[in-house]
């Protein structure tokens, strides 16, 4: 492999003006209380997703040779669409190999842009192999998701960016897969103000980089498991392993419900849709995953094309985390007035009532016993513990279900 250059990332943003959007940086000052934050907003970038970047880079760079025989990567989505839309600019063809799994949205709108896609059962690193395979029976160029000096030096335009923006920044967040998009920003950043900090964020299900950091060495993960489907990769690229080590000053996890929860700020107070993995990045700082207070931090919002039947679920889930939404077991002695003085009390604390269930039969109570299931509306976690407090001192037992 050519190595990474600074001056290989300046070419790469000069070479996709006209195609890549330079992406705004928003200043968020409500997100999160006691923060400076900014979001670098490449959910907004063409094609949903920052992938467009060095995939059009490294298609740029490919010689009359290998443009010959077109060209096929493999994605859980994202890079799919940015090879398939940089593929289809440059009048060649694309091959896409998908894990099976991943949104339905994703693949059809891969198609849209004019590849041809092969579902591949299993996760990323199962498609990567079918594409190995494709790639030597055809001759076509493979479009790595990672591991290139071009890819990543197209990832790296971010850093740029950002550097561009906001040149006072203490600290740029960057969600971690494969590692690509981190190893340029954090390359392009460094090289230019070593005294910015440059964290990275996995997903807790899927924390290969992480993983390999810590011990030294590269080991494929067993299995992945998480809702950010674009950064569920069992192992890390060999040249990304190497920058993240030299370049990234930390790297972190969060939950798939702290990713949820996350998701659905960012709807609330920015209006803003992320995918689980565009998320992550601002997870780790609203649940405090980094010492940042007070700082100027840039959360990189690497995508947004989460699919929609997955959204529903991901609000629901952290509608849930943040105690807004929640279900309620109360034990009532099964005589008139229980019922009227536990929607009193609810409803004098300001919450909803959603849904409610009389519960007669359980095996385990006295014959003159009930259990009340209530799933209630409520501001937050704080006001939730009000009400169930309020519930206790009128003598009734209450637990979450």
């Amino acid at each position: 492999m050519k190595p990474l250059t600074l001056d290989k990332i300046y070419h790469a943003a000069f070479t996709m003006k006209g195609v890549v959007r330079t992406t705004d940086l928003i200043h968020a000052p409500d997100l999160l209380e006691g923060s400076e934050i900014y979001l670098k907003t490449e959910n907004l970038q063409v094609t949903g997703s920052f992938k467009v970047r060095g995939a059009y880079y490294k298609i740029s760079q490919l010689s009359p040779e290998e443009r010959a025989h077109g060209v096929i990567a493999c994605s859980a989505g994202n890079h799919a669409q940015g090879v398939a839309l940089a593929a289809t600019r440059a009048g060649l063809t694309s091959t896409i190999c998908i894990p099976d799994g991943a949104p339905i949205s994703k693949v059809e709108a891969t198609k849209r842009y004019g590849a041809r896609v092969e579902l591949v059962k299993g996760v990323y690193d199962d498609a990567y192999a079918r594409a190995c395979e494709l790639q030597k029976e055809t001759g076509a160029a493979l479009i790595h998701p990672f591991d290139d000096p071009a890819v990543i030096a197209g990832q790296g335009t971010i850093g740029l960016e950002i550097l561009d923006q906001l040149p006072d920044v203490d600290a740029v967040i960057v969600p971690i897969g494969g590692g690509g998009l981190i190893s340029g920003v954090a390359f392009a950043i460094k090289s230019l103000n070593p005294s910015v900090k440059v964290y990275g964020v996995q997903a807790s299900g899927a924390p290969s980089m992480l993983n390999a950091i810590e011990r030294h060495q590269r080991e494929p993960l067993s299995s992945v498991a998480t809702v950010a489907d674009g950064i569920a990769v069992k192992m890390p690229g060999e040249l990304t392993y190497e920058l993240c080590s030299k370049y990234v000053d930390q790297i972190v996890t969060v939950t798939d419900d702290e990713i949820s929860t996350a998701i659905l700020t960012l709807i609330e107070k920015q209006k803003l849709i992320a995918e689980g993995a565009g998320a992550v990045s601002f997870a780790a700082m609203l649940f405090e995953k980094l010492p940042l207070k007070g700082k100027k931090v840039v959360c990189l919002i690497s995508g947004g094309n989460i699919d929609v039947n997955i959204l529903s679920r991901v609000i629901s889930r952290g509608l849930i985390m943040s105690g807004r939404n929640t279900h309620l077991r109360i034990e009532l002695t099964d005589k008139p007035g229980q019922m009227e003085l536990v929607s009193h009390i609810i409803a004098a604390h300001g919450a909803n009532i959603t849904g409610v269930n009389h519960n007669r039969t359980a095996d385990n109570k006295n014959i003159t016993d009930c259990f009340l299931d209530l799933d209630i509306e409520t501001r937050n976690l704080e006001h939730l513990m009000e009400i169930k407090t309020a519930l206790r001192e009128a003598g009734f037992q209450v637990s979450r279900r």
